[in-house]
């Protein structure tokens, strides 16, 4: 990306609007991985059955992006200086999403096992090709922003190749046999259980800030450009917190599979407590050297104040997110995905546009657009630490216990 600030101008915005509605597909699968995990920890034994329904679900995702991708940017208010490039990435991107979504499915297998160095492995491998590959499309071949989206998807497939050869080659219990691929409807209810709910709200969540894109869309380019660097450096504090929050996922399904409450409920405070840490850490560093960090996407003078400002601004808030993102984790891994659904749309859409939609009818400013993701995470934070201490999720744990040792009684009589 930094590349292609240099030969294209406002480039980087063009990366920020077409990552935020690449987010509302990948959110979909991450969704289904977290709902794969806890249906393999159920039933291990079992394993590439996903993979079996994922062919019609690839061609479903390739056609409708491609096929909605200029409705979307146009919904986001996309300044004309950057519609055509955005529409051009967004529209080869969907064509090669299959790369993606492979990925994400096989790492979600491995990790449930308990391997998450191969995964990090072979992303830090794409991700060299990918670079590489930006270089010799962009600057060697001179193909814009469609080289850029051509790298992006060659490197994705080199990723899940690498995935699927591992797969292949185990002798474990989740070992990839292509000859065995069908559909288990016992593993897809438990899949769909969990993972719908999560990839639903988080794909809701990502198309309701195609909205408040819209917004900051109406404040010009430069604020785009701002925008879009702020957005490319939250995601290096994001991406721990979201980490963590998927690894509680697998160890509150482990342990309560153990029926383990006590080491359950301590599992879930260190990794509020480990969230916290990184976060604060991060957000220090990133407020201290965000002008430099800034630099490094888009050095105009007008981009970088605005990025500045939307990064001192929020930064300080990610906190807050910590809490939502962790309990949130921890109750799907209890098998309970519909409550941080529910909780998570009403705060991230429904509560963020309301605020945006009444609050910039008196206060329509950058700054006051910018605080729309703030308000959201703290409602969402607040909501979901109710429901974890008042709801009943460790009762249903202790009843499904005693219905599972009732049937296997009956058995034996």
């Amino acid at each position: 990306m930094a590349t292609l600030k240099k030969f294209f101008p406002y480039s980087f915005g063009v990366a920020n609007l077409k990552a935020l509605i690449i987010k509302i597909v990948v959110y979909v699968v991450v969704g289904f991985v977290i709902g794969l995990v806890v249906g393999l920890l159920k039933f291990i034994p079992i394993i590439g059955i996903i993979l079996g329904i994922i062919g019609w679900v690839v061609d479903i995702y390739c056609v409708v992006g491609i096929v909605l991708a200029p409705i979307m940017l146009t919904l986001m208010k996309t300044p004309q200086d950057v519609f055509v490039e955005a529409k051009a990435y967004l529209q080869i991107y969907f064509g090669g999403i299959s790369g993606l979504m492979l990925y994400n499915m096989g790492s979600g297998i491995l990790r449930a096992v308990g391997d998450s160095r191969r995964p990090l492995y072979f992303l830090v491998f794409s991700s060299c090709v990918n670079i590489v590959l930006d270089l010799l499309f962009v600057l060697g071949f001179h193909m814009g922003v469609e080289g850029v989206a051509y790298a992006t998807i060659i490197a994705q497939f080199s990723s899940a190749a690498l995935i699927y050869i591992t797969l292949y080659r185990t002798h474990d219990v989740h070992r990839f046999q292509p000859k065995k691929l069908r559909i288990y409807p016992e593993m897809v209810r438990s899949i769909i259980r969990v993972g719908l709910p999560a990839g639903l709200q988080q794909a809701l969540t990502s198309f309701s800030n195609v909205f408040v894109q819209g917004y900051i869309n109406s404040f010009g380019t430069n604020c785009v450009a701002g925008w879009s660097c702020y957005h490319r450096i939250d995601q290096f504090i994001l991406l721990p917190m979201q980490s963590i929050s998927m690894a509680s996922t697998t160890f509150v399904g482990q342990n309560i599979g153990h029926r383990d409450l006590e080491r359950t409920e301590k599992g879930i405070r260190t990794a509020v407590m480990l969230s916290i840490v990184v976060t604060g850490i991060l957000i220090g560093l990133v407020v201290i050297f965000c002008a430099p960090l800034i630099k490094i996407f888009n050095d105009d003078p007008g981009v970088v104040e605005y990025g500045v400002m939307f990064i001192r601004l929020i930064s300080p808030f990610y906190l807050i997110i910590c809490f939502n993102q962790i309990y949130a984790g921890a109750l799907r891994g209890a098998g309970d995905a519909k409550a941080p659904m529910f909780i998570m749309l009403f705060s991230f859409v429904l509560f963020r546009q309301l605020y945006l939609a009444i609050g910039t009818q008196f206060i329509n400013t950058e700054w006051f657009v910018g605080l729309g993701y703030p308000a959201g995470w703290a409602m969402c934070s607040t909501l979901q630490l109710l429901y974890y201490y008042k709801s009943k999720w460790r009762d249903r744990c202790r009843a499904n216990w005693a219905a599972e040792d009732a049937a296997k009684e009956m058995k034996k009589a």
